[in-house]
């Protein structure tokens, strides 16, 4: 089989798999990508067995919050993306989590000072100012949140020459925690290598972490990728680096 032949083959079938939910099984053996070094869903564990009230924001398919040993007495989830509030409630049934759809950029439809902790995992956008709302005091809010320049190799292969980020720097996060109210108590940065070994592997996670290419489609990039395949085989897998920070705030 020809290279071009193996190229669309693998296109097509990334192109046709599902993407809901925030799982990354797909990539199995097909990409791989480091974790950071603090382990957020052990620390969200930890931080769960201790309060009573706690809310997930952007829960995507509900995977971590899944994994909690002991949930709170009242554990709600949000998620905006209509695909995935489904499988989240379906994956969070075991742990007695409620999950509330939400409109995108919409305020938080809960009432103040209604949960001991707040968690968030690659938020799309953090709203300080919801979140501090909702918060008890004395109450606690993680997030791991992508840093900027995330996956910017992949995002240049695909777009060409991209300009210096301006959002998602962690001392932007901080700054707009304490414009809210918080007090920030813990600040972590991590770049993890990223490997994608075959063009498969790139069109799906393409497809699912849509701000790497704002509006991919294969049809509208599929030179690209026949050029990402040919660099791909004749040179071996291709590496990028995702930018990840965690944060944790406190409401006095």
């Amino acid at each position: 089989m020809n290279a071009e032949r193996v190229a669309e083959d693998l296109i097509a079938d990334a192109a046709a798999a599902p993407v809901d939910g925030w799982g990354f099984g797909w990539l199995a053996g097909r990409a791989t990508e480091e974790r950071p070094p603090w382990g957020y869903a052990r620390l969200v564990a930890d931080r769960m067995a201790r309060v009573d009230a706690a809310l997930d924001v952007d829960t995507g398919g509900g995977e971590v919050l899944a994994e909690v040993p002991r949930p709170p007495r009242l554990l709600t989830a949000t998620e905006a993306w209509p695909p995935n509030v489904e499988v989240a409630r379906r994956t969070l049934r075991r742990v007695g989590a409620t999950v509330v759809a939400v409109a995108p950029d919409g305020p938080l439809p809960f009432r103040d000072s209604s949960f001991d902790l707040v968690v968030s995992r690659h938020p799309v956008r953090t709203d300080w100012t919801q979140t501090a709302r909702v918060l008890r005091p004395g109450g606690t809010f993680l997030s791991q949140q992508i840093g900027a320049g995330t996956m910017r190799e992949l995002s240049e292969a695909i777009l060409g020459p991209l300009p210096a980020p301006t959002q998602r720097h962690p001392e932007h996060a901080v700054a707009a925690a304490e414009a809210a109210g918080l007090r920030v108590v813990d600040l972590r940065h991590a770049t993890l290598r990223a490997e994608f070994s075959d063009i498969g592997a790139v069109v799906w996670f393409l497809r699912k972490v849509i701000w790497t290419v704002p509006g991919f489609t294969v049809d509208r990039y599929r030179e690209q990728l026949r050029d990402l395949h040919r660099q791909i085989t004749d040179e071996g897998p291709f590496v990028a680096h995702a930018q990840r920070f965690l944060i944790e705030a406190t409401r006095p």
